[in-house]
């Protein structure tokens, strides 16, 4: 019963990590947007900056619980890391963990007015958690090998 309880969790706080996944990027664009057509006065500059740092607080939180619950699935179940599909769904994990920070590292760029890219760029690294979502659950629930 208790494996039942952390895989539950595992899933909450992942949902939690992927909602702020498909979200902050999201605020990345329509911050991105109002400063190409100088439509970013002070109030609007701090408001981007503050609800993409909460975001990042929140996700990263259900980042850390995600991984935490997945050990603790781990340690209940140490014969899972021997299965060629999860060897594979780490990796994109650990993919995703990548993308996490690299997050925020547009977000600092974004405060300091250093991003170069432009927002028909983070529409595409906008949809990069939709794709690592489908792999990872594939890999979770059909476990091909």
């Amino acid at each position: 019963m208790t494996y039942l309880w952390l895989k539950a969790l595992h899933i909450i706080f992942m949902v939690t990590w992927f909602a702020g996944l498909f979200y902050l990027p999201r605020l990345f664009i329509y911050h991105s947007e109002a400063n190409a057509k100088n439509e970013l006065d002070k109030a609007t500059q701090t408001r981007f900056i503050t609800m993409q740092r909460k975001l990042f607080i929140i996700m990263s939180i259900g980042m850390i619980l995600t991984i935490i619950f997945g050990l603790m699935l781990l340690a209940k179940n140490p014969s899972l890391i021997q299965m060629g599909w999860l060897k594979v769904k780490l990796l994109f994990v650990a993919g995703l963990i990548f993308y996490h920070f690299h997050n925020h590292k547009i977000h600092l760029e974004l405060r300091d007015h250093q991003f170069l890219r432009s927002s028909k760029w983070l529409r595409f690294y906008n949809e990069v958690p939709a794709l690592f979502l489908f792999v990872i659950i594939i890999l979770a629930v059909v476990k091909p090998f």
